[in-house]
């Protein structure tokens, strides 16, 4: 199954329409944790209608922006979802840039125990008195390694790291370890053909998210999420409100930032996700690398011939 990987604004999604053009049986599985939320479609680039008549999306618009999603839960849908596809005598292929999604696709999933929900109800309600950064330092006393690689606003994985210390009196790092140890981190799919657009010139994606962003402002985006805004029952701690864009959109509405500090701070967050995006990429293995700004035709044509070999 191919698998094509890449920072915010690289060119995936044309990439992958381009494939399914020349191939019909093509469908596409997202692999994108702002994606899954109904209503979030402006700030997200998601496919439009039209685009997804001409070619089959999944795992799109498959939540409500108040609840919660999972990497465990991404392989599990990814995985039904692509034999669903190829029962029908359809061709899956995955397209994304949330990474640590892919690391559970292809490097398996560790053992690690179900939390009660009372001990993840307690964290939020410190994290609303104390705010998530002051959780961050927490869970740096507690667990170094984790927290090290968590940016400190990152509720949901700081939210779990403290909840499992908490749970079992081990650092989330140690379990993990634990659980590789014992042999029981669940199987990776080891099928996978992976392709990851990796540009070299900053200043290149950095033009194209600037230029994204202005588009998506003119597409309707601040009144997409006044909408969410208005609805009463979400809040930025959410995950979904913490997506690029969102969060600093919130903020804007809340009255907590102006107009262009607000295009800026969106502009900049998108930025900093690329970074992260890129910097994860160079740490898989066994992946074939193509810079997007001058190799199109390139990724293009190696994408079809992957696809075509099974």
């Amino acid at each position: 199954m191919l698998c094509l990987l890449g920072p915010t604004a690289s060119g995936k999604s044309s990439l992958a329409f381009w494939l399914a053009q020349e191939i019909p049986e093509i469908e596409i599985i997202s692999m994108d944790s702002a994606q899954i939320y109904r209503g979030m479609d402006i700030g997200t680039a998601k496919p439009t209608a039209d685009e997804c008549a001409q070619v089959p999306h999944h795992l799109i618009d498959i939540l409500d922006p108040a609840e919660s999603y999972s990497a465990a839960r991404f392989v599990n849908d990814a995985r039904k979802a692509a034999e669903a596809i190829r029962a029908r005598g359809g061709i899956p292929i995955i397209v994304g840039g949330t990474m640590l999604y892919f690391k559970a696709l292809s490097e398996g999933l560790d053992d690690l125990p179900t939390v009660p929900a009372e001990i993840r109800s307690r964290i939020a309600e410190e994290a609303r008195a104390l705010g998530w950064p002051a959780l961050h330092q927490q869970l740096a006393d507690i667990d170094p390694e984790t927290a090290q690689r968590l940016n400190p606003n990152d509720a949901q994985r700081i939210s779990r790291a403290l909840e499992l210390y908490r749970f079992t009196g081990q650092s989330m790092a140690k379990l993990i370890s634990q659980s590789v140890a014992r042999g029981t981190r669940q199987s990776a799919n080891k099928r996978l053909k992976v392709v990851g657009l990796q540009p070299e010139d900053r200043a290149w994606l950095h033009q194209r998210i600037s230029s994204r962003f202005e588009l998506m402002l003119a597409q309707g985006f601040l009144d997409e999420v006044r909408a969410l805004f208005h609805r009463g029952d979400l809040h930025c701690g959410l995950p979904s409100m913490r997506c690029v864009g969102y969060r600093q959109a919130w903020d804007h509405l809340a009255g907590r930032a102006s107009h262009d500090a607000f295009v800026s701070a969106a502009i900049a967050a998108t930025r900093q996700l690329a970074k992260r995006q890129i910097t994860w990429l160079r740490g898989f293995r066994d992946i074939t690398r193509l810079d997007p700004r001058d190799q199109q035709q390139t990724a293009r044509q190696l994408c079809k011939e992957l696809i075509l070999a099974d």
